[in-house]
């Protein structure tokens, strides 16, 4: 209804899960990257968790869209089903042909197991992908441990991925399936935008409609984020109600009580999502919409303010709005009013700090302390990162963690510009020295705390081909750990029998490491344990954060 009024090809705010909206935050990127590893040739079991709407779904469709002409994909999108039923829909994505019915689970793994070795002979790799996993029960969850048994003597035959809710780690957790949880090789959780992350999401998508970038007000883009607590699902149809109801007031900009008011309509009173069925608000909309839908028009056609954009006087317009009652209607906004604000206003302005970086700059100043550079238009990407060897890692973390780290790091700060990202190069005394352009600047770490989200983003180099290690994992792979847990513990290399194993005592001393260095004690090595690990002897070569 409002698409041809703000100028938008298509609705900026659906719900399906188009990958040309994907929103790459570092929480989404490492997620992907992690479904990226599960399709490669070392992919073993990985599982993918996150809070309902925070855009797992979108994921898998991003990931089925890269260029992968060597990986074969069963995507289960329904995973209510028994186990016959289960194995009778991966053959279906596979198109395997099925035995005649009524067939036995064991004619229909046979067939499973016959198209694998067929495959892999080809040169290519098959990956199950489970969509909604906390939702298969406990047959068909053993049923997936057995399918990991498919192999040669020297690969795994079919690579899973398990995305799910958070109930699916508590599912995993259960006494009865940890033999299935102990073959899980990397996990990941993907969690909500932060505040900066929100702004963000909503530009970007508009931006891909071909909106403007200021459809919504500054003091709006903040209360997004309060309403929806960065869950993307909650964004999305929070702005798309928001658009209406500017469009059905005539406004050409989303302003603070727009959007609180589009709040009210798509929650109720104890913050629960209504329903569709709920129809009191939205035909309350309806009417107004109808009143002055002719209105609306009238100003599109009279004055083209969408070819000139909008002010940003959200400093005082929305101040003194946000203090009139809820009740009190917006006026509607007049030519007279639209006219940018004078350039002195913009001019006076305090000058920003040079290592106040926006994220992008951060990130390609960052790839060139580790010799990285890219021609491309659109800047590094993680992309280029890791055809370097080179992986991206984000979080969040405190200063300790950091320093068990020992590499330069990107911290997210609270700057309320597109610039809101400092780059340490090192710690030195209690002061961190902060890369911009080509100038260095140092600043006490209390200062830098106090602007400090708690988010990170850094750059690291596996010492071996895998990125997690687990009771699967290659024997190379765990003698490199059990090395590594030897320095970490002030022992000289301990003698171990061949085959090395990932047993339960190796698991209680990467808890211990990880007890110690501050992580989550889960006794799984995964990318921060093993940046931890690295940082006991780095490769020469390698920047780091404290020490030459």
């Amino acid at each position: 209804m409002y698409k041809e009024y703000f100028g938008l090809r298509d609705n900026p705010f659906s719900i399906t899960p188009d990958p040309r909206y994907v929103y790459m935050s570092p929480h989404h990127r490492e997620a992907l990257g992690h479904l990226l590893y599960g399709t490669g040739e070392d992919g073993g079991f990985v599982q993918i968790t996150g809070e309902v709407g925070t855009g797992k779904t979108t994921l898998i469709r991003t990931l089925l869209e890269q260029d992968m002409p060597d990986v074969d994909v069963a995507l289960i999108l329904n995973p209510r089903l028994d186990v016959d039923e289960f194995l009778a829909a991966i053959c279906d994505e596979l198109r395997i042909e099925k035995p005649p019915a009524p067939a036995s689970l064991k004619q229909l793994v046979d067939a499973l197991n016959a198209h694998l070795l067929e495959t892999h002979s080809q040169g290519k790799r098959t990956v199950l992908i489970v969509d909604e996993a906390q939702h298969l029960n406990r047959d068909v969850l053993e049923q997936v441990r057995l399918l990991t048994n498919l192999e040669t003597h020297r690969h795994k035959l079919l690579r899973i991925m398990l995305v799910g809710q958070p109930e699916l780690r508590e599912l995993l957790d259960r006494e009865d399936l940890r033999q299935l949880a102990q073959r899980i090789t990397a996990r990941y959780h993907l969690d909500s935008l932060s505040p900066q992350q929100t702004r963000e999401y909503v530009v970007h998508r508009l931006q891909v409609a071909g909106g403007r970038p200021n459809l919504f007000s500054a003091a709006a883009l903040k209360d997004v984020y309060r309403i929806t607590r960065g869950t993307p699902r909650l964004i999305n149809v929070v702005c798309d109600r928001a658009l209406l109801g500017a469009y059905g007031q005539g406004q050409l900009q989303v302003s603070r009580a727009i959007l609180r008011q589009a709040a009210k309509e798509v929650f109720d009173q104890e913050g629960q999502q209504r329903s569709k069925q709920d129809g009191p608000a939205l035909w309350a909309w309806l009417a107004m919409l109808a009143t002055s839908v002719a209105l609306g028009v009238s100003l599109f056609l009279a004055q083209p303010l969408l070819d000139r954009g909008l002010p940003n006087a959200d400093a005082t317009a929305e101040e003194t709005a946000a203090a009139v009652p809820a009740e009190t209607p917006e006026p509607i906004a007049t030519p007279a009013e639209a006219e940018p604000p004078p350039v002195e206003v913009a001019a006076s302005e305090p000058e920003q700090p040079a290592w106040l970086l926006d994220k992008n700059t951060a990130f390609a100043e960052l790839a060139e302390v580790w010799g990285v550079s890219s021609s491309n238009a659109q800047g590094v990407q993680c992309l280029d990162i890791e055809s370097r060897g080179l992986r991206c890692q984000s979080g969040e973390g405190d200063w300790s963690q950091l320093r068990g780290f020992n590499l330069p790091v990107i911290l997210e700060t609270q700057a309320n510009s597109g610039a809101n990202a400092a780059l340490v190069r090192r710690l030195n005394d209690g002061k961190a020295v902060l890369l911009g352009g080509a100038e260095e600047a140092e600043l006490e770490l209390a200062n830098l705390s106090e602007q400090w989200t708690g988010n990170y983003q850094l750059i690291w180099k596996p010492q071996i081909k895998a990125t997690s290690i687990g009771p699967n994992s290659e024997q190379s792979a765990i003698r490199w750990l059990l090395k590594r847990l030897d320095m970490a513990e002030g022992a000289s290399n301990t003698v171990v029998s061949l085959p090395y194993r990932y047993d339960a005592a190796v698991r209680e001393r990467v808890r211990r490491f990880q007890d110690a260095q501050g992580l989550v004690a889960d006794g799984l090595v995964g990318p921060q344990t093993m940046i931890h690990l690295n940082a006991l002897a780095p490769e020469p070569g390698t920047p780091v954060l404290v020490g030459g």
